[in-house]
């Protein structure tokens, strides 16, 4: 059972909003990332400077019709969306992948299919685009340090990938590694987590409609900062189970030591379900604050079991200590 501490405390800087071993590497970082000329200038300058990625092709989106898959809450205006990320291979800071993204190459780009599957092999950007027809989805997206947005999606249920590949019968995990390139990726090398960056989920949950595999958003070609050219889009999860540029889908009987819960168990679960009756041991998860909206004055409000999708997913977790499993 995770302990409520400092209770009702605004945890709104950097050094208590991530691990102290995290946070102790930003001096470094700067100090790397100005030596390299990529601290020009705000998050926002850079975003004026750096032109939006153009549409997504082929699109062939249509707006889900999935019960439950559209937020009703205002959507995120993109600005806010692509200027404000968690992408620690681009650095600790929000503002740093909107800055320094721009060195990630994604083309060519493949995905390889490992593990426990009948059809094992690579899959190219091209290939992964043409596999299922797209859609738009609009999701609720809720981080554990108690901010959260509202996106449109495009991209399709994870399920189509899996039943291409056709997973065998002892199967019960899906990992995710992303992609870690030192030569493009700055943050590559410290000891802020171990590379590559590596999510899963169990089978039942990547086979989830909800669970999208996405290329892009706001109708456009996925911006370098967000994750292109493809990742994970899970809803009723915090942001870090969504891994980002993809390069491996590798199908396991165990489950995958993830790269949070390797970095710090006791704060970072393997379900990470948003549960708003668990707590991060250094601050509350029962509201949070949508950007884009105000940013930290902006009104807090409650933050909803499996972040508004209970009733899409709440199945998946019947009999289980939500305390326990968190």
């Amino acid at each position: 059972m995770l302990i409520r501490q400092d209770q009702g405390f605004d945890h709104s800087i950097a050094s208590e909003i991530t691990p102290a071993h995290v946070y102790a590497q930003r001096r470094t970082f700067l100090q790397q990332m100005a030596a390299a000329g990529m601290l020009a200038g705000s998050a926002a300058a850079w975003a004026q400077a750096t032109p939006r990625p153009g549409k997504l092709s082929p699109l062939n989106s249509r707006v889900s019709t999935l019960p439950g898959a559209q937020a009703t809450d205002a959507v995120t205006p993109y600005k806010n969306a692509s200027t404000y990320n968690n992408f620690y291979e681009f650095g600790t800071d929000k503002s740093y992948p909107a800055q320094a993204a721009h060195t990630l190459k994604t083309q060519p780009w493949t995905v390889e299919i490992e593990g426990l599957v009948k059809k094992p092999g690579k899959l190219n950007l091209e290939d992964l685009l043409k596999l299922s027809p797209m859609e738009e989805r609009i999701y609720r997206m809720r981080c554990v340090e108690g901010w959260s947005m509202v996106i449109p999606w495009v991209g399709y249920s994870l399920a189509e990938l899996i039943k291409k590949v056709e997973p065998l019968g002892n199967a019960k995990y899906v990992e995710f590694v992303t992609l870690a390139d030192p030569k493009t990726m700055p943050y590559v090398g410290s000891r802020v987590l171990s590379w590559p960056y590596v999510e899963g989920l169990r089978m039942d949950e990547a086979m989830h409609p909800l669970t999208l595999l996405s290329f892009g958003m706001y109708g456009e070609v996925l911006p370098n900062q967000n994750g292109a050219p493809v990742r994970l889009t899970v809803p009723w999860k915090y942001g870090f189970k969504s891994g980002k540029s993809i390069v491996k889908i590798r199908f396991t009987e165990s489950q995958p030591a993830t790269a949070w819960n390797k970095a710090a168990a006791h704060e970072y679960g393997f379900y990470s379900n948003v549960n708003p009756n668990v707590d991060h041991p250094r601050w509350s998860q029962a509201s949070e604050r949508r950007i884009g909206d105000g940013g930290l004055l902006a009104k807090k409000v409650k933050t909803l079991m499996f972040n508004g999708y209970e009733a899409q997913v709440g199945q998946l977790y019947a009999g289980m200590d939500l305390t326990k499993n968190f």
